[in-house]
């Protein structure tokens, strides 16, 4: 296994657009480079968090990823089990309570620990196990547990796959890919609230489909692959919650709202908005600026909204095929995983066409 050092800095150019450009418009500077980070031939990693020195990965159990579910790379570059193997060893059966039964995603609040997103349900289009789905939040300090956070019925339902999460003051903020609609979080009390429930802006569109490659994703039952609640970014003020169906449209509400468990659910959903028409997204990260980076797909690419709309286009390579949840560090760089979720065998009935190594990028852009 190869990786890049951690250490070393690449002054690169990125892609902008001249003052007055129309927005949609792209245009070009000299190509930035993909440096890895790391990569390998049993592991499928959608996840990644950066913190100092560490490098965290993470995938789905059902990707047919070998290796620990949540792990620290070495000097080297190989996965170590974090916090530790025991919570890395879940096997159908078992209590879930206490282990990763399936994480979707993981993510650094502004205090730097660590929180996992863990669906609890071993299969994708399963229900979650009793007690299984739930967030981890690990202290990078001392390398513990320090809190879990587990959803009951009312916030896991039948037919969830809690996706990912943000952070504002005392709430987090989760989608949902499975059973459309988002989840507010206490962070001190641990309640948690549903809403947005089946709304037209958490559900995904038939007339959205998932193309890569000019092909259509398909389901395991052989249906065009349709997954609701799935991306969202918090604005650097706090102030908006933007979020989508994986296949777009992007809408938006004041974190407000959201925080007011006094409001109807018909009176909360008049608050959304539309925010942006972007494309089938892999993944997101949202800048100090306001700046969306994104995911393209279709187009095997890293784009970039504004904050006044224009769309940028950073690189597009074939090697950037279905990145996922990116990441932007403290350093300048954005860290790219690719698991390439459309080649696992799961969406092409039973056959990976999974190109290895998996790889893990990072790419300077400021």
């Amino acid at each position: 296994m190869k990786s890049a050092s951690l250490a070393m800095t690449a002054w690169l150019s990125f892609a902008f657009i001249a003052p007055g450009a129309q927005a949609q418009t792209q245009k070009q500077t000299p190509r930035p480079s993909l440096l890895v980070a790391a990569e390998s031939n049993s592991m499928i990693w959608n996840g990644v968090a950066v913190a100092g020195g560490n490098i965290f990965v993470s995938g789905p159990r059902w990707t047919g990823s070998k290796g620990p579910a949540l792990a620290r790379l070495d000097a080297k570059g190989q996965p170590k089990p974090y916090p530790d193997a025991g919570w890395n060893a879940w096997k159908p059966g078992d209590d879930p309570r206490n282990v990763f039964v399936n994480i979707n995603a993981i993510h650094r609040d502004p205090s730097g620990d660590l929180w996992v997103v863990d669906t609890g349900a071993p299969d994708f289009g399963g229900n979650p196990l009793p007690g299984g789905a739930k967030v981890v939040r690990i202290s990078l300090k001392t390398h513990r547990v320090s809190r879990i956070y587990p959803f009951g019925p009312e916030a896991a339902q039948e037919g969830s796959y809690i996706d990912d999460i943000r952070f504002n003051g005392r709430h987090a903020y989760l989608t949902d890919a499975g059973k459309p609609g988002l989840v507010v979080l206490d962070l001190e009390t641990g309640r948690t609230r549903r809403v947005l429930d089946g709304v037209p802006a958490t559900a995904a569109r038939a007339d959205r489909p998932i193309v890569l490659g000019g092909q259509t994703v398909k389901a395991p039952d052989g249906s065009n692959l349709k997954v609701n609640a799935d991306p969202l970014e918090l604005s650097p003020d706090g102030r908006w919650l933007y979020f989508a169906p994986l296949s777009g449209p992007w809408s938006r509400i004041e974190t407000r709202w959201l925080d007011d468990s006094n409001l109807t659910p018909e009176a909360l959903a008049a608050h959304v908005e539309p925010w942006a028409d972007l494309p089938p997204v892999g993944g997101t990260a949202m800048d100090g600026n306001g700046d969306l980076y994104f995911t393209n797909l279709a187009q095997d690419s890293l784009q970039k909204r504004t904050p006044d709309g224009r769309i940028e286009t950073v690189l597009q390579d074939p090697r950037l095929h279905w990145v996922d949840a990116p990441v932007i560090d403290e350093q300048g760089f954005i860290w790219l995983p690719v698991p390439q979720m459309d080649r696992v065998g799961l969406f092409n009935q039973g056959q990976s066409k999974t190109v290895w190594p998996v790889s893990l990028y990072r790419l300077r852009i400021r």
